[in-house]
């Protein structure tokens, strides 16, 4: 083992070049994966706030059979819970809010009508409840807050997707970049091969200085990226919990230990495999 450690480490030194390109590149794509993964963790405790906080409102009509709407609508897929708010409670609770509208409630009566308000189970669900409230009998109005939810849960929803292909995109160039690598480390040493192969040496003698060399970048670069992103998040973390209290971002080291690990993980899988196959390729034209 502490021949082909050897080995892996001449290789590296003796290719530089190709093995600095690697390491960069697989650096950056995993400080890109991690921003993205830990971006997706904030959006998603975003998108639980938000989804605690958003209902479907169903204004009824006088004539409206409250018992039959409020029962239906329980049982719809996707609603958590529904209540009934009657008008003076729409009263009281506007009251609080603007203390002049029970002057204008005395002067020409209640104008707020009963409300079924419902909680759904995720925001993409508004849209859908509310339509389907909408066409029921007894029904005047449904609201979901459509100015809001809808182009939330459409940015949020853009930016996952775009996070996640770029980070594909980032991972198959990092692969290809090992591949690269460790062909040109086995082709620089091709006389040495040829003359193991002849001695009898076997594939997997040969292979094992590559993939040492593949594990040791992957290795290296976890824990540059794991470092800088940990440092780079938390402090970020401490910043916007001062500037914006009231936004919802994961501070819980519990929460984001398992991220860091991952990505680690990731990068020296990813190393491992590229010089797998870039090992197992060149051997293969050789015969």
């Amino acid at each position: 083992m502490m021949y082909h450690l050897r080995q892996a480490l001449l290789a590296m030194r003796a290719n530089f070049t190709a093995t600095f390109s690697t390491l960069t590149t697989m650096t950056i794509t995993l400080l890109v994966l991690g921003a993205v993964l830990l971006l997706t963790l904030n959006v998603n405790r975003t998108l639980e706030q938000l989804e605690a906080q958003v209902e479907v409102a169903a204004f009824l009509k006088d004539d409206a059979n409250i018992p039959a709407l409020l029962g239906q609508v329980k049982l719809y897929q996707g609603v958590h819970d529904a209540r009934l708010v009657s008008r003076e409670q729409v009263l009281a609770e506007m009251t609080r809010d603007y203390p002049y509208a029970r002057d204008a409630a005395a002067l020409a009566g209640n104008p707020f009508p009963n409300t079924l308000r419902m909680r759904v189970e995720r925001v993409q669900d508004s849209r859908r409840i509310a339509n389907i409230v909408q066409a029921l009998p007894g029904v005047a109005t449904v609201e979901y807050g459509a100015n809001y939810v809808d182009p939330a849960v459409k940015t949020l929803n853009a930016i996952r997707t775009a996070g996640y292909g770029l980070v594909a995109l980032l991972l198959l160039g990092t692969l290809f970049n090992i591949l690269n690598a460790v062909r040109v480390a086995m082709f620089a040493r091709r006389n040495e091969i040829g003359v193991m192969r002849l001695l009898g040496a076997t594939p997997a003698f040969i292979r094992m200085p590559h993939l040492i060399e593949g594990v040791l970048v992957g290795l290296i670069a976890a824990v540059v990226s794991v470092s800088v992103l940990a440092a780079s998040y938390l402090e970020l973390a401490k910043r916007v919990a001062q500037l914006v209290p009231v936004f919802p971002i994961v501070t819980d080291l519990n929460t984001i230990a398992p991220i860091l690990v991952g990505i680690a993980l990731l990068s020296i899988v990813i190393g491992l495999l590229g010089s797998l196959f870039a090992t197992s390729r060149y051997l293969r034209e050789l015969e």
